[in-house]
């Protein structure tokens, strides 16, 4: 900090890696935006093949180290059920993904806002700051939708949030003093 301001040092290389995380996200954010339900559909897949394979990693662990007692196996079939829950009812799963990207935005949105006015007047810390008004626009717009407009809220509000990320990136990374 200099003088109550956030300095923000880059060499090229950083600079670099900003911006094409950046892209990234403005991608990613975009597909969402123009295919929500597409996107939707794609979190909960990923989610269930994530608590699948965990699943089947904790099993193998109880398996090879505690397969004599039935407790060991608890977290395993739990994994493993909900996993193929969320697989076989996709929309049940964006749901309570669409919960969890509620808090997600809440928080998401006040550390935006936070992190945003602590770089003022730093070029591009507007942008942070309408990235966190906009989490916590969409956090709210999904209160009010949810549950039953999760299927294509979940990929639209990820879409938005990636895409407004992506921008702020990219912004932030021409506004860095540079080495």
């Amino acid at each position: 900090m200099l003088g109550g301001q956030l300095l923000i040092v880059m060499d090229e290389a950083s600079r670099r890696r900003l911006r094409t995380v950046g892209i990234l996200l403005v991608v990613l954010g975009a597909a969402g935006v123009i295919l929500p339900q597409l996107m939707g559909l794609a979190l909960s897949l990923l989610i269930s093949a994530l608590l699948l394979l965990s699943g089947l990693l904790s099993a193998y662990l109880a398996w090879s180290s505690y397969a004599r007692t039935s407790t060991g196996w608890m977290k395993p079939a739990i994994l493993i059920a909900l996993g193929l829950l969320i697989a076989f009812y996709p929309k049940a799963g964006t749901a309570a993904i669409g919960l969890l990207l509620i808090v997600y935005f809440l928080m998401d949105g006040f550390a935006s806002l936070i992190f945003g006015l602590e770089l003022r007047p730093m070029r591009g810390w507007g942008w942070t700051v309408i990235s966190g008004a906009a989490s916590l626009l969409l956090a709210l717009l999904f209160i009010g939708g949810w549950p039953f407009h999760s299927d294509w809220l979940v990929g639209l509000l990820v879409g938005v949030s990636l895409l407004l990320d992506g921008v702020a990136l990219l912004v932030l990374s021409t506004a860095a003093a540079p080495q």
